[in-house]
């Protein structure tokens, strides 16, 4: 089967996108707006761009339901700030609630019952649950389009890290202890714990 992108609509393409690229890390981006109100959301779109300077990147999908864009959004183009935290399976229930739509000055830690706690650089809190957290300053918006299943990426420079003792060795982070989740298609999640070893050559 071949597909033309042109004919599809944008939430076919979405599902081919998502089917596909897999398993997805989950970017857990805690904000705050100009008022103070907080807002925290998962995306699944998200890697690492560069070590130096440390910099990591996240996609914003417009809203579905009507293109408009996403509190996360909002708040990072006005504040400039924002939080990555590292999702564990230990709270990935709560995480899950936070990917309602809730009105703008609703806070979805409040709703997940999940603990915001003060960054040390960004006014953005971050999540205490989380054992790893990255306060970023802003360094680019890139929009993709401008309608329902468009997109904004979000590059962003890593300002200060945060890793819990438990998950800390050797200058490293314990994936087995971090117990890292990822997203697949629909409503499907994976473990990273069904893994294998290959060495690169030399």
């Amino acid at each position: 089967m071949q597909l033309d992108p042109a004919t599809l609509s944008w939430d076919a393409a979405y599902k081919y996108l998502n089917g596909a690229i897999l398993p997805r890390p989950i970017a857990f981006v805690s904000t705050v707006d100009a008022e103070g109100n907080l807002n925290l959301a998962p995306f699944s779109f998200f890697t690492a761009v560069a070590a130096n300077p440390m910099t990591i990147c996240f996609s914003v999908m417009r809203r579905g339901t009507d293109g408009e864009k996403k509190d996360t959004l909002r708040n990072i183009e006005a504040t400039k700030e924002f939080v990555v935290n590292v999702v564990s399976e230990s709270f990935a229930n709560q995480m899950n609630v936070t990917a309602g739509e809730f009105p703008q000055n609703v806070s979805e830690f409040e709703e997940s019952g999940l603990t915001p706690v003060a960054s040390t650089v960004v006014k953005a809190p971050r999540v205490k649950e989380s054992l790893v957290n990255f306060e970023c300053k802003l360094t680019e918006i890139v929009h993709i389009g401008d309608d329902k299943g468009a997109g904004s990426l979000v590059i962003g420079q890593v300002v200060q890290v945060h890793v819990d003792d438990e998950v800390h060795f050797d200058g490293k982070i314990d994936t087995k202890k971090l117990q890292p989740i990822g997203r697949l298609a629909g409503a499907d999640y994976v473990r990273c714990t069904d893994t294998f070893e290959m060495m690169r050559k030399k």
